[in-house]
């Protein structure tokens, strides 16, 4: 039991982050249709900002530790923000009616380009989180949650909370749903189309930011190529939930964190080690795989009228 409740634990955590990052890549797919592959190397490029400015602000004395992280969270969410509009702005607002091959392979070649930038300026090294955050364990059912799981958790819930208001319950979401139905229909009807698209670009690349900083602060590092495979990983989660529907990205994301987790920690057991935590790439793509094969439009399937 103890070893099933923090195979649990790990799961939500990691699905938590995937969420977060899938959400990204829902909204963008819910209004263009556009998958956009560049959204793993946000999240890297919040990490490495937000690891960059608590450096920096770190060598005064007399910081507080949660001042650190903040001022590190907020200018990662600012950077991130200006990165996704000017994708948006640059690399697709000009492509917008081409075939959706060519947005694709512009998606790839900016995840290309984003890549070596980071390695331009940040190097090829892993770069280290500063010990910031409180890892202090707390025993639950015979398994361990440390401070930094628990507000990974309870981050991830209040910020989905808030998109789904924003989505469901404003002036702004309801333009974002009626975007996603017809752009030409909501642009007759008084809808900015070129700045709602923008905005879900810009809501996005924020969140992922907010992510890119969990996975450096739960991990203790950083790396220029980190944002490829946790990419991946969101887009699998997004189609896993339903690509399109904010609430199949949640679900999703949370159900391929629990996947990996168990998949990793009993079936690793079960072949002694031999398919453990390092073949737990496989159990990802294994269920993107099979959720194509046998259930195309995902768990919850893509609500057309709800996407965003």
């Amino acid at each position: 039991m103890d070893i099933l409740v923090q195979q649990l634990i790990n799961g939500a955590v990691l699905g938590s982050i995937y969420a977060l990052v899938a959400l990204g890549y829902t909204m963008v797919y819910g209004i263009l249709g556009l998958i956009n592959f560049a959204h793993g190397e946000v999240v890297m490029i919040g990490a490495m900002v937000a690891i960059a400015v608590i450096t920096m602000i770190g060598t005064a004395s007399g910081v507080p530790a949660p001042a650190l992280v903040l001022a590190g969270v907020v200018t990662a969410v600012a950077a991130c923000v200006l990165l996704g509009a000017l994708l948006e702005r640059v690399a697709y607002r000009p492509l917008r009616d081409a075939p959706r091959l060519t947005a694709l392979i512009t998606a790839i070649g900016m995840s290309i380009v984003l890549q070596n930038l980071a390695m331009i300026v940040w190097g090829r090294n892993y770069i280290p989180f500063p010990p910031l955050l409180s890892n202090e364990p707390h025993a639950v059912l015979g398994a361990t949650v440390t401070d930094t799981q628990i507000a990974i958790v309870v981050l991830t819930i209040a910020l989905m909370g808030l998109l789904l208001l924003l989505v469901h319950r404003t002036r702004m979401g309801r333009a974002m749903r009626a975007t996603a139905q017809s752009p030409e229909l909501a642009a007759l009807m008084g809808v900015n189309v070129d700045r709602v698209i923008m905005l879900a670009f810009m809501l996005g690349s924020g969140l992922a930011a907010i992510a890119g900083v969990m996975v450096a602060g739960y991990y203790g590092q950083a790396h220029y190529h980190m944002g490829f495979m946790l990419g991946l990983k969101a887009f699998t989660a997004a189609v896993l939930g339903g690509i399109g529907n904010l609430s199949g990205a949640m679900l999703g994301g949370v159900a391929l964190g629990l996947i990996e987790a168990l998949g990793a920690g009993y079936i690793g057991a079960l072949t002694g080690g031999f398919l453990g935590s390092h073949y737990q790439d496989v159990f990802a793509f294994a269920v993107l795989i099979l959720v194509l094969v046998f259930r195309p439009s995902g768990l919850l399937g893509e609500r057309v009228a709800e996407r965003a």
